[in-house]
């Protein structure tokens, strides 16, 4: 089940990236005084008491014509297009405004659950101040101040409330779920009709969990796989398809409920900063990846090509070090075939669990050719390893002080890990513990 998306909408400068940074818990977004500040949607997981969800924090909506409030205004209409839930924002301070009249004029269009908040009411002695919002037609307006945050809780509550019901299941435990993700044009739609057209057995196309997603399913050699929805495989010919940051979404979406994730990338157009941005939110989310660079047939090639790429992409994507890469063409069907081997691989290493004694020589190996590093004459002690979970494989290392486990020798022992056992494909988390 993929997580509720709640979209933060409303016109310039009333707020919206004060109460992105309070919900979120951190300063991402940017804080500034200026109107229109926040020109590209901004991202991050969220949870409230037993939820989590994802945010978007948008630019604001502005109907006059000025430069780039276009592009906030389309960026906010695709986030309420995203979103499951719409906080509509609005100036306590400023009461209610023509701006604020046109926002819910475009949010009755949504047809999504609205929460209309007035921000920057800072005490009690200024909640009065509300009640001239209920002519926009939201229903009751809640009263928060970011700055101070108060209200956010009731807020909160009350977004919550209207969280899509999760479904019980998704698929069997068979079947293997993958997406693939990247930049608008990289051939991703290519490559999913080149699986589907290749003695492929269409069992159905359903709806998905994700709302008016499609999963198309199907089978090969006898293993069932899910291919989850991404950008390029619906509402073709809006502004999802040739605008790059509107992809990033799409992608969460699809990330969040895959086993395995392809990381596509255009052999013709090289790697730029977008597919880092993109493939780094599937290594954050602990899934099994590999990396398809497609249109291979289409660019001149010697004996050295492939392996200057693969060093490219190994310099470009150090946090993927674990994913193989894979060297296909979607149009003429080159090496499209092979793809589903790698993918039922790293799945099944994904999943592998490692027994603690066999996973304990390891370790102790590992310390013995490398001790451990000590700071103020303390040295750190590893006492004891166990595997926690899987979909990553996560480790515990139990020693004397966390906080003698530096990030280098965590480094190093996920590497032993990995010489030992056959983990390509996912990523592996280590966790460090005080032994009690």
């Amino acid at each position: 089940m993929s997580k509720p998306v709640v979209a933060i909408v409303g016109r310039p400068n009333v707020g919206k990236s004060t109460i992105f940074n309070r919900i979120v818990g951190e300063r991402v977004s940017i804080v500034e005084d200026i109107p229109g500040v926040t020109r590209d949607r901004i991202y991050s997981s969220a949870d409230w008491l037993t939820h989590e969800f994802n945010i978007i924090d948008t630019g604001g909506i502005d109907l006059r014509d000025e430069p780039f409030l276009e592009q906030i205004r389309q960026q906010a209409e695709i986030a309420m297009d995203e979103a499951d839930v719409i906080i509509f924002l609005v100036n306590g301070r400023d009461g209610v405004t023509v701006q604020d009249e046109q926002v819910a004029k475009i949010l009755f269009r949504a047809k999504k659950p609205v929460i209309l908040a007035v921000n920057k009411i800072d005490n009690p002695d200024m909640k009065t101040m509300i009640y001239d919002f209920y002519t926009l037609g939201m229903g009751e307006p809640f009263a928060i101040s970011g700055s101070h945050g108060l209200g956010l809780g009731d807020l909160l509550d009350e977004v919550a409330k209207h969280f899509p019901k999760e479904d019980e299941g998704d698929y069997p435990d068979d079947v293997i779920k993958f997406s693939l993700i990247g930049r608008p044009n990289v051939g991703k739609s290519s490559l999913v009709n080149s699986f589907l057209g290749e003695e492929r057995v269409i069992v159905s196309e359903v709806a998905g969990t994700t709302r008016d997603a499609v999963d198309t399913q199907y089978e090969y050699e006898d293993q069932p796989y899910v291919i989850i929805d991404t950008a390029g495989m619906r509402k073709k010919g809006k502004v999802y398809e040739t605008t790059e940051k509107y992809s990033v979404l799409r992608a969460l979406r699809a990330i969040e409920r895959s086993d395995v994730v392809l990381v596509v990338l255009n052999a013709e157009e090289g790697i730029q900063e977008q597919d880092k941005k993109i493939a780094g939110y599937a290594h954050e989310a602990g899934k099994a990846v590999i990396i398809v660079v497609n249109k291979w047939d289409a660019i001149e090639k010697d004996e050295k090509t492939m392996n200057v790429m693969t060093r490219k992409i190994r310099e470009h994507f150090l946090f993927l070090d674990y994913a193989p890469i894979m060297f296909v063409s979607a149009i003429s069907g080159k090496r499209v075939h092979s793809i589903l081997e790698t993918i039922n691989k790293v799945n099944e290493n994904h999943s592998r669990r490692i027994q603690s004694s066999i996973l304990n020589e390891v370790i102790a190996d590992a310390v013995a050719m490398n001790p451990a590093p000590s700071d103020k004459g303390q040295r750190l002690r590893l006492y004891y390893v166990t595997q926690v979970a899987v979909q990553p494989p996560t480790f515990v290392v139990f020693v004397n002080e966390p906080e003698l486990m530096h990030f280098s020798y965590i480094r190093f022992l996920q590497n032993r890990i990995r010489e030992s056992f056959d983990f390509e494909g996912t990523p592996l988390r280590l966790i460090t513990r005080a032994r009690t």
